[in-house]
């Protein structure tokens, strides 16, 4: 059995980030896909692969092409367990801007 891919792993190459961007804005042909890197079709289509294996690209067949698309429910994962962090950063900057606030104040008295 094939262990299943880690998507923080998979998304933590700057190759597959810039692919998931292409492929958020619209469906994509892997040719088209490579057309966009300055770099092999073959390592294109093992990030391609990876990104599959991790279940964040999807590949849909129209006619003869194949069409890799972004599969938003899986990005949710990521953006969940980032969620869990936001609110500490968003009580740091408040208390910040709660100093910076008095010091202003301060110096305005």
């Amino acid at each position: 059995m094939k262990a299943r891919r880690d998507i923080f792993q998979a998304v933590a190459d700057p190759t597959r980030r810039a692919i998931i961007s292409l492929i958020a804005l619209q469906a994509m042909t892997p040719n088209a896909i490579a057309e966009q890197f300055n770099t092999s079709r073959q390592a294109v289509s093992k990030h391609l692969q990876i990104l599959t294996e991790c279940e964040l690209l999807t590949q849909k067949q129209q006619g003869r092409e194949i069409y890799y698309q972004l599969e938003i429910n899986k990005m949710k994962e990521i953006d969940q367990w980032l969620n869990q962090f936001r609110k500490i950063w968003e009580d740091r900057f408040n208390q910040i801007d709660d100093i910076l606030l008095k010091l202003k104040n301060k110096t305005n008295e």
